[in-house]
């Protein structure tokens, strides 16, 4: 009897797989059987992250650097890892940036550039990986990694471009998913709350921010290290073929309340 979601003999692409959430989730696909093309702008990050993945779980990955504000390089790295896997099956829309700015102080360059990284590189890599190989393939598993602050704003951590981008990925995954629907591919998105990551720790082991954190999660704590493996696992997997077009929160409960 198979295991359930088992993914032996799928192809995973991760985006921002250099450190942080990415890794935990890459990790999580390769424990489950997935072969994985891993990719960030830091080649040396994804070598050590390849070897790492491979001792554990015996698994083939291919390390791409790849910035996803370039289309031609996205459309590279797509064509590489098919060259080397023939499909891709599962996309993890990982990489991301935010800047923590007053509302009024920020500028076009950062509001840009923070659209081009989360809301238009999810596209990118969305749409290279569909059109070269999901479509063609009538399958596919697309997983957007938005955020809480894609679904609600809030008063503590002013980041307005971050919040305009991942509600962006928040109703993209939406659009994706009715409109790709009819070729056999889910699309859905994670909304992590706040987790440890490099990109937040200074922010979020301050006092202030701890017991600002305490008092707005349900849970009191921050997430740890492999609380979102059961969420991406799930959306990547066969026996999820009928969820699409979701927004899950992954963040002890701060967006119910």
């Amino acid at each position: 009897m198979k295991q359930l979601f088992d993914l032996t003999g799928r192809v995973a692409l991760v985006t921002g797989c250099s450190g942080g959430l990415g890794v935990q989730m890459a990790k999580a696909l390769a424990q489950q059987g997935a072969d994985l093309v891993i990719m960030a702008r830091r080649y040396e990050k994804l070598l050590e992250v390849k070897q790492e993945i491979e001792s554990a779980h015996g698994v083939k990955v291919l390390p791409i650097q790849c910035d996803v504000t370039n289309t031609e390089a996205v459309d590279k790295m797509v064509d590489e890892a098919i060259e080397k896997f023939g499909h891709i099956d599962i996309v993890v829309n990982n990489a991301g940036t935010g800047a923590i700015t007053p509302a009024e102080d920020i500028t076009d360059a950062q509001f840009e550039n923070e659209m081009q990284i989360d809301l238009f590189g999810t596209f990118r890599v969305a749409r290279a990986v569909a059109k070269k190989s999901m479509i063609p393939n009538k399958y596919g598993r697309i997983i957007n990694i938005a955020s809480m602050y894609g679904l609600v704003g809030n008063k503590i951590a002013p980041s307005s471009p971050y919040h305009a981008a991942k509600g962006g990925v928040v109703n993209l995954t939406r659009a994706l998913a009715g409109e790709w629907g009819k070729y056999g591919i889910t699309v859905n998105t994670i909304c992590p709350g706040y987790f440890m990551t490099p990109l937040t720790r200074d922010t979020l082991t301050t006092e202030y921010f701890t017991n600002y954190a305490k008092s707005v999660i349900p849970l009191e704590r921050y997430g740890e290290e492999g609380e979102l493996d059961s969420a991406v696992v799930f959306l990547a997997a066969d026996e999820s073929r009928y969820v699409t077009g979701v927004a899950l929160p992954v963040d002890g409960g701060y967006t119910c309340v």
